[in-house]
């Protein structure tokens, strides 16, 4: 299996990501309840107690009940007093809004590399997406991860702190969406031939091209969300075992 390349300027993929005081109790059962969130074992609509992730986790209620609480604060999680905690469920509304978020974010990042004079990303995205069908990363778990890096790498080469902000919250909010996205074949497929154009017309420096190419492949994006079922959850699930 090739390694997970990594890209100019952006970190290898925190999943999940946990603030830099994480030494914590509280920091680490926060990253492990999430990453039971984006690996399916959590699905949305769930409902656990904490006793359950005590057990799980073997972490005391203090730094739990904390970790929970700042996921509840995030939207990643709900409180029922009395009985519990859930999962939020798929709110395919937040998702439409999140999504056209990111097309204004990476649109204007893609207008700006297009007449930058350094663009060092460029040659590490082509590394990635520039290749043969035969070169394409094997395994469909690491392209949503590679799809990730792709997206982030096109904001953080911008060098605007407060816009890579944002889009690594957004990125963080869709990650789960993302992921039951590239359980199908031919979006994989898809996603290299799309990136591999959209990083030409970059090279290129053609704006118009480079954004319009851009916003329809996050718009194809938009609605293949529309068609995540809870079926496709518990497959994920069960694929994830």
């Amino acid at each position: 299996m090739p390694p997970l390349p990594s890209v100019i300027g952006v970190p290898a993929r925190p999943t999940p990501k946990v603030p830099s005081h994480g030494s914590s109790l509280a920091d680490r059962a926060y990253g492990q309840i999430k990453q039971l969130i984006f690996d399916f074992v959590l699905l949305p609509g769930d409902r656990f107690s904490e006793s359950d992730l005590v057990d799980r986790l073997q972490v005391s209620r203090t730094p739990l009940r904390q970790a929970l609480q700042r996921l509840q604060r995030e939207g990643f999680l709900m409180v029922f007093p009395k009985s519990g905690w859930q999962v939020s469920p798929l709110d395919f509304e937040v998702f439409d809004q999140l999504y056209d978020f990111r097309v204004l974010l990476e649109t204007h990042a893609v207008a700006r590399l297009c007449e930058m004079e350094d663009r060092p990303v460029l040659k590490s995205l082509a590394d990635t997406w520039l290749v043969s069908e035969a070169d394409r990363h094997p395994v469909q778990a690491m392209v949503d991860r590679l799809d990730e890096n792709f997206h982030s790498a096109l904001v953080h080469a911008i060098g605007n702190d407060e816009m890579t902000r944002v889009h690594d919250d957004i990125t963080e909010r869709i990650r789960i969406i993302r992921r039951l996205d590239f359980t199908k074949t031919a979006r994989v497929q898809a996603t290299y031939d799309e990136h591999a154009r959209i990083i030409r017309a970059i090279t290129r420096r053609r704006v118009d091209e480079a954004t319009r190419l851009l916003r329809a492949h996050i718009e194809q994006s938009k609605l293949e969300v529309r068609h995540i079922t809870l079926d496709m959850l518990y497959q994920a699930r069960n694929r994830s075992a």
